[in-house]
């Protein structure tokens, strides 16, 4: 599951829509999810052979195996038919999501030295929250390594043109002003300024601006636009109604490269926790909210833009997989760590009634979730207009 907003700030019209061949939403879609899914189980996997823990199953895909080995540590290493996720298998664990076999406590006792459940309970955490993370430094990785042959991109938080009639205009904005915080968040560049606006739905902001040599507070209420790319793809972001000067691209060696790599890297993390806090609250609509589906339809549509617009958008979804699989909900890594949390605390494990209902609770919001987004991503497909059009 994941939601996008479009960045593109481009309008096209129906004659300049791009047309995707049906085989590249398939291709582009196991490229960019494939080697996600193997990065995040990797983390599980080695973390856990640092914690001296047997791992039994490696699995990229879900379902019967279509190809598969088994290597000299007696780790199956197979890939499944249906490439929707994957997951690390631990000696006493009874099932892909770690839920502890009933009867590893008669495990020999070598064996059951090195099983999952055995293990103290901030060894389990580190490696449960080891997929996750990793997910974050491979996006980390990415952007760094941009960063490092192309150059850090440097736009100043300065207004170069101001639309007439926005809110920036009717706020009494002027070319030059620099825009230092929103909403007191420093402003360190003019696509801090984009985030902090596109998607907070319209909400009235206070902007902090230095004009020569004035300090000045103007509180404006960004507007709504609607956008069509050019796949077709229709969206809204809230704007003001300001342009950016041109951008400067500057050097950077590797240790610059690599913090404005976990910078990016944040903004993308801190956004992506702020629409999904819209959703939790009702402010943004569910139907906003896409899948599997919508992820291989954009993969395809990313794909037709050239290689590096590909790797930008897997470092998007690198951290979407890794924040999302953090959120507290039972069966995902962030349910594990808040029984392990719990286990921490009260130096007992949860009843195993009250996991096991945790477990069937996730399981339904999960498939729950998934039909939603499934839903919501034929419909990114135009399947309902279709049908409606045959109906009416």
């Amino acid at each position: 599951m994941r939601h996008r907003a479009s960045p593109r700030s481009i309008l096209w019209n129906n004659t300049n829509m791009l047309d995707v061949p049906p085989w590249l939403y398939l291709v582009a879609f196991l490229l960019v999810l494939g080697p996600l899914v193997f990065v995040h189980e990797y983390g599980h996997y080695i973390v856990g052979r640092w914690c001296g823990v047997k791992a039994d199953t490696f699995s990229i895909g879900f379902g019967r195996k279509v190809l598969g080995w088994t290597d000299k540590r007696g780790t199956e290493w197979k890939i499944g038919w249906l490439p929707l996720g994957g997951y690390v298998q631990f000696a006493g664990d009874r099932d892909a999501v770690s839920q502890p076999d009933a009867n590893w406590r008669q495990l020999p006792d070598d064996v059951r030295a090195h099983s999952f459940p055995a293990q103290p309970v901030w060894k389990r955490a580190l490696i449960v929250a080891a997929g996750p993370m990793t997910n974050f430094l491979f996006a980390i990785a990415i952007f760094a390594g941009f960063n490092l042959v192309y150059g850090i991109p440097t736009t100043p938080p300065v207004i170069s043109a101001v639309q007439a009639g926005s809110a920036a205009d009717e706020a009494g904005l002027r070319v030059g002003d620099r825009i230092s915080a929103i909403n007191g968040r420093t402003m360190e560049s003019f696509s801090d300024i984009r985030i902090a606006v596109a998607f907070d739905l319209g909400a009235p902001a206070k902007l902090h601006i230095e004009r020569g040599g004035e300090q000045l507070d103007v509180t404006l209420r960004p507007r709504i636009i609607s956008e069509t790319d050019q796949f077709g793809n229709k969206s809204e972001r809230a704007v003001i109604g300001i342009l950016p000067g041109q951008p400067v691209l500057s050097s950077a060696g590797p240790i610059t490269a690599l913090q404005a790599g976990a910078k990016q890297t944040w903004d993308m993390v801190r956004l992506t926790g702020g629409v999904l806090g819209q959703f939790a609250t009702g402010e943004r609509s569910v139907k906003e909210m896409g899948g599997p589906l919508r992820i291989a339809k954009q993969s395809g549509e990313v794909a037709t833009l050239g290689m590096i617009t590909l790797i930008s958008f897997i470092a998007f979804v690198s951290i979407n997989l890794g924040f999302i699989n953090l959120l507290p909900l039972p069966m995902l890594d962030g349910g594990h760590l808040l029984f392990y949390a719990y286990e921490a605390i009260r130096r007992r494990p949860a009843p195993p009634q009250v996991q096991e209902w945790a477990f069937r609770f996730g399981f339904a919001a999960i498939v729950t979730l998934m039909l939603v987004v499934t839903f919501n991503d034929l419909g990114s497909f135009g399947l309902w207009d279709r049908i409606a059009r045959l109906i009416g």
